[in-house]
């Protein structure tokens, strides 16, 4: 290799390898969030059918789309972890409704004030909502729904890591909520339907 070349092909080298340790950085990677932990609930039908309704807009004030951890994604990983058929008809439908996170701007101080402070600039709205009923061919025998919202706000000097972290917690801490009500709606609502 000639005199030249050496020193392109170094820089070329190291920026390789500092992208590969970007990318197999274990700090940014976020954990699949799954619920089979907390034990199946055996439900008498023939067949769980979790749909998928939300459309992700893609655009502000939406940002969802964005999260590293999605929470249409979690939704539907609740079911699939969870509900288990154990019957010989009967359909259970589960519909993930909604799963948006919104973005709002907060005002912020400005002025030598504003350089002094550091203010909340965003608050994040989280909401999940899921339908579920019991078929009997076309022929609805049982319905409910539940719905989890939570918020959150974030400083503006937040870095992009740490704003994926609070979308990841945000996340989280919704589908925990969200857990909680499919739990008490399921075990009431189709308390025929469940099988102990």
């Amino acid at each position: 290799m000639s005199a030249l070349l050496r020193p392109f092909f170094v820089i070329f080298a190291l920026g390789g390898f500092l992208a590969a340790c970007a990318i197999d950085d274990p700090q940014n990677q976020f954990a699949d969030l799954t619920y089979s932990h907390l034990g199946e609930i055996r439900l008498d039908v023939g067949d769980v059918r979790i749909e998928q309704a939300y459309i992700m807009p893609g655009k502000d004030p939406n940002v969802e789309h964005r999260f590293p951890v999605r929470p249409h994604d979690a939704a539907t990983r609740w079911a699939q972890d969870r509900l288990e058929a154990d019957g010989d008809r009967l359909v259970f439908r589960y519909i993930v409704r909604e799963a948006s996170v919104t973005e709002t701007a907060l005002a912020t101080e400005s002025g030598v004030r504003g350089l002094l402070t550091t203010d909340q600039s965003e608050r994040y709205e989280a909401r999940i909502v899921v339908d579920m009923q019991i078929l009997d061919g076309r022929q609805v025998q049982a319905t409910a729904n539940a719905e989890a919202r939570r918020s959150i706000t974030v400083p503006e000097d937040i870095s992009l890591k740490e704003r994926e972290q609070v979308w990841y917690k945000l996340t989280e801490e919704t589908m925990q909520d969200l857990n909680t009500q499919l739990e008490e709606t399921v075990r009431s609502a189709f308390f025929p339907y469940i099988i102990l």
